[in-house]
């Protein structure tokens, strides 16, 4: 019997449930493109291409096509055919460590990275996408390489419901660590020409990581899903608020204006290094709020609306 209440925690069965909603969400790489951090839109290289055939050279062709081996051989014109792969990898790539587990507005940035996640991986296999992923916490580290089908939703799914992370222990040291590792990871699992979607806040995100963005993103697409909740944006309307880990609490002044402003300020530092990163390496960067219209913002973010 499962156990959730899609704030803190994920329920398969919503999981699940997101199937209906994922064809109108498809990772074609003719009718996508994402929104790049420098404000225009580039398609994503998509599928790769395949040699089909070779047939005799027709007016319009083009001459870069030209099968020379062919012509050589028999002495007439050739011209080589392609045909779009009929697969291409996509690997998610989720994070689960401590600092997804927050949230004031509708659910924890960790319960709305899984739906968002579930959506990507239901709109992969139903339109000929082999699915892989990377579910990583402090505590717990799941990979699955790509494969085609249903079942490799359904096994995510699973994988993202059961994890051990929501069991939500006692905070756990490593969160930085973790994410530098399950970045290691990616690249050693990823084959060049695939999508490479990775869902979190990215509070991991140091000079550390960023050879390993280099190298994935010479060979493939990467989207980098930033999760956060409003209230790390803004303070709430001033006030003492009581604020609690589980563990400990703490009461925030939040009538301070010179804690409202450096508090807006780190934020504001910290997304705009990320929008920076994702600007000088050509990654594809989309905001998406936990009070958000998750669907909405995820197809505005890939150029769909």
């Amino acid at each position: 019997m499962e156990t959730g209440d899609d704030i803190i925690r994920v329920k398969m069965s919503t999981l699940i449930g997101l199937n209906r909603d994922a064809h109108s969400l498809p990772l074609i790489s003719n009718s996508v493109k994402a929104q790049m951090a420098g404000g225009h839109l580039s398609a994503f290289r998509g599928r790769g291409m395949e040699y089909y055939e070779s047939r005799p050279y027709q007016p319009g062709d083009d001459i870069r096509s030209i099968d020379w081996r062919v012509t050589a051989r028999s002495g007439q014109t050739h011209t080589k055919i392609y045909r779009e792969e009929r697969e291409r990898p996509v690997l998610l790539w989720l994070d689960l460590s401590r600092s997804m587990f927050f949230g004031t507005q509708v659910c924890f940035k960790s319960v709305l990275a899984a739906k968002l996640a579930a959506l990507l991986a239901w709109s992969s296999v139903q339109h000929g996408d082999r699915l892989g992923y990377l579910v990583f916490s402090e505590q717990q580290h799941v990979e699955f390489r790509p494969r085609r089908g249903k079942a490799a939703a359904l096994q995510f799914i699973q994988q993202m419901a059961t994890h051990s992370a929501w069991e939500m222990e006692a905070p756990a040291a490593g969160g930085h660590q973790s994410g530098v590792h399950a970045l290691r990871r990616l690249r050693q699992v990823t084959r060049p020409g695939s999508l490479l979607v990775l869902l979190s806040d990215f509070r991991f995100l140091a000079d550390d990581c960023r050879g390993q963005l280099v190298e994935l993103a010479r060979h493939n697409d990467v989207v980098m899903i930033h999760c956060y909740d409003p209230l790390e944006r803004v303070l709430p309307p001033p006030g003492r608020y009581r604020v609690t880990d589980g563990a400990n609490s703490v009461h925030l002044d939040a009538a301070n204006p010179g804690l409202r402003a450096q508090y807006s300020e780190r934020y504001e530092r910290q997304q705009q290094a990320l929008t920076r990163l994702c600007r000088e390496l050509g990654l594809h960067q989309i905001d998406v709020a936990t009070n958000d219209d998750m669907l909405a913002e995820l197809k505005a973010g890939l150029g769909l609306q």
